[in-house]
């Protein structure tokens, strides 16, 4: 028993040792350098995660938010220092802008798992970013891609599962061939990408979210969109789509959010999208639309977006809808068309009342005033002002007469 006692009382302090171990001192140097004090033990703030190795521990979690310190900069030296990061995360921390875009070393690309930058780098080549070959993770936002090409990140990097670049300037078309099966979440928002949507994207069937919003897309939505299985997330607005809604839309059980705004799409509003059981956010405004709008209430009640609007020959169905609710289209006529906007007063004639067809009565518009205006334009009888001058002159002719007589008189 007192053997097994002091084995144990010998044990305690190495534990004790192994929990306190100071910090790699170049890391030290370069947390300095990032304005993060290092007066107590760096591992204990919240920003920072340490493992626990010996006889110097090293980050391995490095978290920078919100950033105060107008001269922060992030050099190629400090990086070498960090290379034992597994996460990066920089969040409004803009840092000094140098002529050449961030590099990473060659051991910290080969640990780094998560990359995030938001506003805070100013700019990345993209061959940098390619030697990042075992990252999971990679988010940057507000900054700029240098020699930019998407095939140059989608062939490298291949345990890729979520991928955000936004307002990053990438140019170029999507690649051909993606070497990350893994892809779940995919946003590449407000860049230069031009041309279509190739197989590629749409062979990813483990891909929940894909976000392609203010490019300069074009072309038809394909219809292998369809394979798309696991998509809950599908935003394509502001590019310059055409052609019809593909069917295949109608393959995707568990879609959420559908935004196909702003684009140049045509033709009729599939009936199926009224059986997505899932569906809460429906954005197809501002496109070339037409026809009459497949939807009840019912659906639309259910929705917490719903857009339509800035489709000029889009239409509604009011028996089916109630003028009530705000869409941003016409109801239709008998024959499936946007009825025009009643025309003004003033150019209303009695032709135009008695030669409108539709499924409107002549009650549809209040015509009221105009009519009784006109009415009262029309009425029998002398004018006021000609009476008035009439009766003037016929004053004005007996007084001369009197007058001629009571001179004769006197004579």
């Amino acid at each position: 028993m007192k053997q097994s006692l002091t084995i144990l009382l010998f044990l305690l302090p190495t534990i004790s040792i192994s929990l306190c171990e100071p910090l790699d001192p170049k890391q030290v140097k370069a947390l300095q350098s990032l304005n993060i004090p290092t007066t107590k033990d760096p591992c204990s703030q919240p920003s920072l995660v340490c493992d626990t190795s010996t006889p110097l521990r090293h980050l391995t979690t490095l978290q920078l938010s919100n950033c105060t310190s107008p001269h922060l900069s992030l050099s190629f030296a400090a990086l070498k220092s960090l290379s034992t990061l597994n996460t990066l995360l920089l969040l409004n921390c803009p840092f000094t802008s140098t002529a050449s875009p961030t590099r990473f070393p060659s051991q910290l690309a080969s640990t780094l798992r998560s990359l995030t930058s938001v506003n805070s780098l100013r700019n990345i080549s993209a061959v940098s970013l390619s030697h990042l070959r075992n990252l999971t993770h990679l988010t940057l936002s507000n900054l700029t891609i240098k020699a930019s090409a998407p095939y140059v990140l989608f062939s490298h990097i291949s345990n890729l599962q979520t991928l955000t670049i936004s307002h990053a300037s990438l140019a170029g078309s999507l690649p051909k061939h993606i070497h990350s099966p893994n892809l779940t979440y995919i946003d590449l928002s407000s860049n230069n990408l031009r041309g279509n949507i190739p197989s590629s994207i749409t062979m990813l069937d483990t891909l929940q979210v894909l976000i392609l919003s203010s490019n300069q897309l074009k072309g038809e939505i394909p219809y292998s969109i369809g394979d798309l299985i696991s998509l809950k997330n599908l935003s394509l607005d502001s590019n310059s789509f055409s052609g019809s809604l593909p069917d295949s839309l109608s393959a995707i059980p568990g879609l959420v959010h559908l935004d196909l705004s702003s684009n140049q799409l045509n033709g009729t509003i599939p009936a199926f999208i009224s059986q997505m059981s899932n569906l809460k956010h429906l954005n197809l405004a501002n496109n070339l639309l037409r026809g009459v709008l497949p939807f009840n209430s019912t659906f639309i009640d259910k929705l917490q977006v719903f857009k339509v609007g800035g489709n000029g020959n889009l239409c509604y169905n009011r028996s089916v809808l109630s003028s009530k609710l705000k869409l941003d289209i016409a109801p239709c006529d008998k024959f499936g068309r946007p009825v025009s906007p009643p025309p003004s007063k003033q150019k209303r004639s009695s032709a135009d009342d008695s030669s409108r067809d539709g499924d409107y009565d002549e009650g549809d518009y209040d015509d009221g005033g105009a009519t009784v205006s006109h009415k009262k334009e029309h009425h029998h009888g002398p004018n006021k002002l000609v009476l008035g001058v009439a009766i003037a002159l016929s004053s004005m002719v007996f007084l001369v007469v009197f007058l001629i007589l009571c001179s004769k008189c006197c004579r």
